[in-house]
C-alpha cells in the first residue's frame, strides 16, 4: 500500500502549501529559472530532499525548477532497507510535490556501487540469484512509478577514471551485460520513461567519457533501449571542461540525449567574492554549453541551497557549491544560471558591502509602522530593491520613499526616483505601514 501517496489530496495539500509561501523574495521580480529554461527549451532542475519541502525550501523548489531529483529516496537502501520490505514515502512525497508544481522527476538511481542495503551486500549470491535481484528490483520501482517519471538515471557511475569497467557487485556477478539487462527491464516496467548511464568526470573528453561514448554506441547498435546519458557535473570551482560542448555534442550525435545531472561547483571555505564570481561563470559556463546543443534536455544542480549540500561532509574544507546560500538568498551562481538561459538580471552587490535593515517603529492592536535602512560600506548602489517574505500574513498597506508590491507573503520595494543612490559610506531609509494578525516576526530583508 502506498503510505504517502493519496493522489490528488496529497497532490491538493502540496499545492495550498505552495500558496502559502509565496516564491523568495530574493529575486521576485526575476523570471524563474524554469520560465527561462522553458524558453530555451530546456528544463531546469534540482535535487531535493523530500523532508525540507515546506516553508522556503519548498518555495524554491516549486518556484524556480522545473524538475525534481530525489537526492537519495529512491536509492536502493532507502526503498529495500530489508529484503522484500519497500518504504516508499519519502519518494512518494517527492513525486507528488513535483506533480502539484507541474515538475518533471528524474528517478535516481536504480543500479548502483554504493547506498546499497547490507543484506545485498554482504549476500552470497550465485549469479542467476543476482540478476533475479536486479530485475525484481528494477521492475518493482520502475513499476511502481510508472508514468510519473520522466527520466531514469538507470546505471549509475559504471566506469573507472581509465575507462575500464568498475569493479561492482553487478559487474563482478554478471559482467558488463549487466548494463543492457538493467536497461531493458527497466523499459518494460515502462516504456514511455527515457532511460540514462549517468557517470561522473565525464563532463570533457577523456578515456572515461569515451568509454561512455563507446558504450553507448554499441547498446544503441545492438537495439538496446539506451535514451540519454548524464554527465554528473560535480565540478571544482575553474574547471570546467574546455571540451564539454564538444563532448555533449558527440553524444548528441549518436542519437541519445544529454543532461546534466548533479551540477556543483564547490570551492574552499570561507568563500569571498572572486570565488563567488568565478562560480557564477562556471555555472554559466555548464549551462551555455547545454544551450548551445539541441539534445542536451535537462541542467539539474545536485541541490539548490548550500544547506542541503552533500559536499562539506564528503570534501572537508569545502562547500558553498549550490546557487542559493544557506539562507536561501540567491548567490552570483544563480544569476549566472539566468544569465545563461538568456535572463537579464542585476548581480546583487558584493556579500556584505550592502546592507538592509529592517526595523517596526511603532505597533498597535491591527496594523504596525516599519521601516527599512538601506546602507553601504565597501561599494556603492546607483538603485536598489529590497526583498523579503513574511511569516505571519503582514500585509503592506502604504508605503513612502520606496514603491512596494506585495504577492502572497513576497514583498518587493524599489527606490524612489529621488532616493536611488547609496553612496559608499552611506545610507538610505524608506518606511510603509501595515496590517497584521496575531504575530508580527521581523523578515530578513534581501538586496537585489
Amino acid at each position: 500500500m502506498r503510505s504517502l501517496r493519496t493522489g490528488l489530496s496529497l497532490a491538493a495539500l502540496f499545492t495550498g502549501a505552495a500558496l502559502l509561501f509565496a516564491a523568495p523574495a530574493a529575486h521576485a521580480a526575476d523570471t524563474p529559472l524554469r520560465d527561462l529554461a522553458a524558453a530555451k527549451g530546456k528544463v531546469i532542475g534540482t535535487a531535493v530532499t523530500g523532508s525540507k519541502l515546506t516553508g522556503t525550501y519548498g518555495a524554491v523548489a516549486g518556484a524556480q525548477f522545473s524538475s525534481l531529483t530525489p537526492g537519495n529516496a529512491m536509492k536502493w537502501e532507502t526503498v529495500e532497507p530489508t529484503q522484500g520490505s519497500f518504504n516508499w514515502s519519502e519518494a512518494d512525497q517527492i513525486v507528488a510535490f513535483a506533480q502539484a508544481h507541474n515538475q518533471q522527476v528524474r528517478g535516481h538511481t536504480l543500479v548502483w556501487h554504493s547506498q546499497n542495503p547490507s543484506w545485498l551486500t554482504n549476500g552470497t549470491w550465485t549469479s542467476a540469484q543476482l540478476g533475479s535481484l536486479l530485475q525484481n528490483h528494477i521492475s518493482t520501482e520502475v513499476g511502481r512509478y510508472k508514468g510519473e517519471i520522466t527520466a531514469w538515471d538507470v546505471v549509475n557511475e559504471p566506469f573507472n577514471e581509465d575507462g575500464t569497467y568498475r569493479s561492482t557487485l553487478w559487474y563482478n556477478g554478471l559482467g558488463a551485460n549487466y548494463i543492457a539487462q538493467a536497461l531493458t527491464w527497466a523499459h518494460a516496467a515502462d516504456p514511455a520513461a527515457k532511460l540514462y548511464i549517468n557517470d561522473y568526470n565525464v563532463e570533457g573528453v577523456n578515456a572515461k567519457s569515451t568509454a561512455l561514448y563507446n558504450l553507448v554506441k554499441s547498446l544503441k547498435a545492438q537495439g538496446v533501449p539506451v535514451d540519454g546519458v548524464g554527465l554528473q557535473a560535480h565540478l571544482i570551482l575553474g574547471q570546467v571542461p574546455a571540451t564539454l560542448q564538444q563532448n555533449i555534442q558527440r553524444f548528441a550525435d549518436l542519437g541519445v540525449d544529454v543532461a546534466i545531472t548533479e551540477l556543483d561547483v564547490r570551492m574552499a571555505l570561507p568563500a569571498d567574492a572572486a570565488e563567488l564570481a568565478q562560480q557564477k561563470a562556471d555555472f554559466k559556463s555548464v549551462v551555455a554549453a547545454c544551450v548551445a546543443v539541441t539534445r542536451c534536455v535537462n541542467v539539474t544542480a545536485w541541490g539548490f541551497t548550500d544547506s542541503d549540500s552533500w559536499v562539506p561532509g564528503t570534501f572537508p574544507g569545502y562547500g558553498a557549491a549550490t546557487p542559493y546560500d544557506e539562507n536561501y538568498a540567491p548567490k552570483p551562481a544563480y544569476y549566472g544560471i539566468a544569465e545563461a538561459l538568456g535572463g537579464t538580471t542585476t548581480t546583487p552587490p558584493p556579500t556584505g558591502a550592502c546592507s538592509a535593515a529592517y526595523g517596526v517603529s511603532s505597533q498597535w492592536n491591527t496594523g504596525f509602522t516599519g521601516q527599512v535602512t538601506i546602507s553601504c560600506s565597501g561599494a556603492s548602489l546607483s538603485s536598489w530593491k529590497a526583498t523579503w517574505t513574511y511569516g505571519a500574513g503582514q500585509q503592506i498597506t502604504q508605503a513612502w520613499n520606496a514603491a512596494c508590491t506585495q504577492s502572497g507573503a513576497a514583498v518587493s520595494c524599489a527606490n524612489a526616483s529621488y532616493n536611488g543612490s547609496v553612496p559608499d559610506g552611506g545610507s538610505v531609509t524608506f518606511g510603509f505601514n501595515a496590517s497584521w494578525t496575531e504575530s508580527n516576526p521581523v523578515p530578513v530583508v534581501t538586496l537585489g
